[in-house]
């Protein structure tokens, strides 16, 4: 299990992410993902889903039509850790937004 990041360390992580947030009321980031139709989110979704599952860290998600609305936390730890990070940022590489 990875460790949580301590506040200090989630700041400066947060620094490399573009476009994400910091949940409201918990330790999570967000992000929404717009894309030109629902094959792009889709194809976004099951690209990120092989990595996820390699990683063996899974997101919270939703999508409706272009849209797919993240959200990334460990749970086992307690809140945001180094695969966060590290998930956040696979996920602006796949859907090109790095």
């Amino acid at each position: 299990m990875a460790d949580r990041l301590r506040p200090e360390e989630r700041a400066a992580a947060m620094q490399s992410l573009s476009g994400w947030n910091m949940a409201e009321g918990r330790e999570a980031i967000t992000k929404e993902f717009r894309f030109r139709n629902f094959v792009e989110a889709f194809g976004f979704m099951t690209r990120a889903a092989m990595v996820a599952e390699k990683m063996n860290h899974h997101p919270e998600w939703s999508n409706v039509y272009r849209t797919v609305d993240v959200t990334l936390t460990t749970h086992d730890a307690g809140g945001l850790t180094i695969l966060d990070m590290k998930l956040a940022n696979e996920m602006d590489r796949l859907a090109g937004q790095e």
